[in-house]
């Protein structure tokens, strides 16, 4: 359930206001918890889906959203989108990302959807902090270990789609192109929906993109379809 705080006072006008968005209610009580430490910080709202975000983020005018990519066991691109939906409502917000997931292309997908930062959820707390700072003072913020990544994922050739989906995902991407949603691909290929959009999640993120339109105009680009 998404919670907001008081509203920052103008005594506070310097306080950095962060909103914490993560499926689960522990994560969000340790992190609240290790920010409000810190004179300059301050943890305005909370919210575990992406729904309780967009309606709460307007309210509590935040400076930062600390983002969790994986907000369900459903999908592994929900935060994904939720950073681009949030950039595109919100541009003066600032989104970090603090996940436990690192993959070189993860990493450049959230940056091409407007974070500003990307950090792995078991960095050391300062590191953390150091990184909210940062990230409020209009700049960007990297761990070590996603920079890396970062790095890695620029450097690496370009998808070859042909070569990376399985016949299956081809199978998925071209009734993807005819507008189908999870459920009458299911009915199409005699799986679930649960397996139609598991399938569309590795095709997204085979491709280094967050929606469908863009997977299909992807694959349309490389000759897939």
């Amino acid at each position: 359930m998404a919670t907001l705080s008081p509203q920052v006072t103008p005594r506070d006008a310097d306080t950095v206001g962060i909103m914490l968005v993560d499926d689960h209610a522990i994560v969000r009580q340790g992190l609240r918890s290790i920010l409000e430490r810190e004179h300059d910080l301050r943890v305005v709202a909370e919210a575990s889906t992406a729904a309780e975000a967009l309606a709460v983020v307007g309210r509590a005018l935040p400076r930062i959203v600390l983002l969790d990519l994986k907000l369900s066991t459903s999908s592994d691109t929900e935060g994904l989108e939720l950073c681009a939906e949030l950039g595109r409502l919100h541009p003066e917000v600032a989104i970090l990302v603090l996940t436990t997931f690192l993959d070189d292309q993860l990493v450049l997908r959230a940056i091409r959807a407007g974070a500003k930062g990307y950090v792995v959820k078991d960095v050391d707390t300062s590191a953390l902090v150091q990184a909210i700072r940062d990230v409020s003072r209009g700049g960007s913020a990297f761990d070590a270990r996603s920079a890396a990544a970062m790095v890695r994922g620029l450097n690496a050739p370009p998808a070859d789609a042909s070569a990376t989906l399985t016949p299956r995902e081809e199978e998925v991407l071209v009734l993807l192109a005819h507008g189908m949603s999870n459920r009458d691909i299911g009915r199409q290929l005699f799986v679930s929906e649960t397996t139609a959009k598991f399938h569309v999640g590795n095709i997204l993120r085979k491709l280094g993109v967050t929606r469908r339109a863009e997977a299909v105009y992807e694959a349309s680009k490389m000759g897939v379809i």
